[in-house]
C-alpha cells in the first residue's frame, strides 16, 4: 500500500491583526506560542477605521482624533513588542488607517509576505454581526494562507503577553 505524503508548513512570518481587547491578547498569546516554536517573526497589526465623510451638519476634528488614537495604538504596539521582544521573539508592527478593516488586513498580508494568520472573533451576537458580518469572518472568506481562527466571548483589555518568570 502506497504511503501518503503530508505536506509540511512552518511559518515564518505570522501576522496578528489586534485591536487591543481581550480577545486579540489571547490571538498574540497563541501566535507568541507559535512564533517561538517555528522560529518564526510575529506582524502585529492595528488598523484604526476612518469615519465616512459627507456629513455637512455634523463637524467632527478628523486630524485631532486619528493623532490621538494613532499614538495611542503606537504606546499599546510598543508594549507589545517589548513583550514579545523579551521572550525572544522577532516582531514588527504597523498601524493603518481606511474605512475597509479586512482590505487593509489583505493589503498588509500581501505587502509583509504573510504565510500565517491568527485572529480572534470577539463572541459578539445580536444584530450587528448579522447585517455587518464579522472582520475575522471576512479575512477567513478572502486569505489564501493558513489561518488559526480564536473564538473568544470575553470584550476589552490591552496587550497581555505575559513575559518570562523569574
Amino acid at each position: 500500500m502506497p504511503q501518503a505524503t503530508t505536506p509540511h508548513f512552518i511559518p515564518t512570518k505570522i501576522l496578528v491583526p489586534i485591536d487591543f481587547s481581550s480577545s486579540s491578547d489571547a490571538a498574540v498569546e497563541t501566535a507568541s506560542d507559535l512564533a517561538q516554536h517555528f522560529h518564526a517573526e510575529l506582524y502585529l497589526l492595528n488598523v484604526i477605521p476612518m469615519f465616512p465623510m459627507g456629513t455637512k451638519t455634523v463637524s467632527f476634528p478628523e486630524a485631532e482624533y486619528l493623532h490621538k488614537v494613532e499614538g495611542n495604538a503606537e504606546r499599546q504596539l510598543a508594549t507589545c513588542d517589548a513583550a514579545l521582544v523579551s521572550k525572544g521573539i522577532k516582531t514588527s508592527s504597523s498601524i493603518e488607517i481606511g474605512n475597509d478593516v479586512v482590505g487593509n488586513i489583505m493589503l498588509v498580508i500581501e505587502r509583509e509576505h504573510i504565510d500565517m494568520i491568527v485572529i480572534s472573533t470577539h463572541g459578539i451576537s445580536g444584530w450587528r454581526p448579522l447585517v455587518f458580518g464579522s472582520t475575522a469572518e471576512k479575512v477567513v472568506k478572502q486569505v489564501q494562507c493558513p489561518l488559526l481562527l480564536l473564538r473568544s466571548v470575553e470584550p476589552a483589555a490591552t496587550c497581555a503577553v505575559s513575559t518570562p518568570q523569574s
